[in-house]
């Protein structure tokens, strides 16, 4: 299916589409330490090219999870099987209307290929959303239907000593909302030390790192600290516990790990008030639109969220965040050099969406 020039392009061979990947190794601007066990150093991600027969290239993030099931090596493994599958469909049509059929059917068919594998579902998905874009010369969120004004993104600060945290939260003071992580033995003095230099909405997100006594006994300080939300307190598969919390709660519970895919949602409507929909999580740009709908119809609050991807992943997540309550589209702000450029985020930390054709992002010359 894939053949290569002498300049090492990638180009197709009798298919309509043929993919091609890098994978970067990039340092984080600051450590970024999460309750559960994770890189805290550098993130490890794969930028996927998607080129079409006549030469034309779209560009996606197959942004790898390890507590997903997903490294690298998996991404690799499994792109054979999901351009096989979307191949099937022959090139996309020249119309908005039957080009979004086109994409709803590359999706359906990846997820018949295999399952889950959502960071490269996502990397092949965004790539066929910039191609077919680029091929209709409009920007991405109009091949959605979505709009370019979306709220403010806010700003996440990882796990560290509480005069560390503090002194982060300083420097990012600008932003409207910040995200802490919490989950360990210091969170009331971190959020303290947060709140002794920050005056805005806070989120905290324990990435599952908490237990029922834990958020029993942390509940009323996070009212009298004027705590916004509470992100995956407890395991994935504790949706009894969710729901014992939510019950208890003023605040809004937000499923993040227990909420992956649309087919989720179903089981947490009434458990939590609010769901995070990441495109590494459900499988790209096409995925996220459709859960964010199906969330809104069953009443659950919205998060748009992200891993610690380059701006190609947040730029494509930024087409959807117009449907979200709360923004948290700070992956590429995390990293100590973005090697792509196009996305800018304004005075008020919003992204600004372009009418460029396409996910209107290119590789920085340097």
């Amino acid at each position: 299916m894939r053949d290569w020039d002498d300049a090492g392009r990638v180009r197709t061979t009798g298919a309509a589409f043929a993919f091609a990947t890098e994978t970067l190794r990039i340092p984080f601007r600051d450590p970024f330490r999460i309750a559960r066990s994770e890189p805290d150093q550098a993130v490890t991600t794969v930028i996927l090219n998607a080129f079409d027969a006549d030469g034309r290239s779209g560009l996606g993030e197959a942004f790898p999870v390890r507590y997903y099931g997903e490294t690298e090596a998996t991404v690799e493994a499994v792109l054979p099987l999901l351009e096989e599958a979307v191949n099937e469909l022959g090139s996309p049509p020249e119309t908005l209307d039957e080009a979004r059929a086109w994409l709803a059917g590359a999706s359906e068919l990846m997820d018949g290929a295999i399952g889950h594998h959502g960071g490269a579902k996502c990397g092949v998905d965004v790539g066929l959303h910039d191609l077919v874009a680029q091929r209709l010369g409009v920007p991405l969120y109009e091949l959605l239907g979505t709009s370019p004004q979306i709220p403010p993104t806010d700003f996440s600060l990882g796990i560290d000593a509480p005069e560390v945290v503090r002194e982060r939260a300083g420097r990012a003071a600008h932003f409207p909302a910040l995200k802490i992580k919490v989950g360990g033995a210091a969170d009331l003095e971190t959020l303290e030390a947060v709140r002794a230099v920050y005056a805005g909405p806070i989120r905290v997100d324990a990435n599952t790192g908490w237990r029922p006594e834990d958020a029993e006994r942390l509940l009323p300080e996070l009212e009298r600290l004027g705590v916004e939300l509470i992100e995956q307190p407890f395991a994935a598969h504790e949706t009894a516990q969710l729901r014992w919390l939510q019950e208890r709660s003023p605040l809004p519970i937000v499923a993040d790990e227990s909420a992956v895919t649309v087919m989720d949602l179903e089981r947490l409507a009434g458990v939590v008030a609010g769901v995070n929909v990441k495109l590494t999580k459900c499988g790209g740009v096409g995925p996220a639109l459709r859960m964010l709908r199906r969330a809104r119809e069953l009443g659950f609050k919205l998060m748009l969220g992200c891993m610690e991807e380059t701006s190609v992943g947040i730029a494509a997540a930024a087409t959807v965040a117009s449907l979200a309550d709360w923004v948290d589209l700070d992956g590429s702000l995390l990293l100590a050099d973005d090697p792509f450029e196009g996305l800018t985020l304004d005075h008020t930390c919003r992204w600004q969406l372009t009418r460029v054709p396409g996910l209107g992002i290119a590789r920085r010359p340097d």
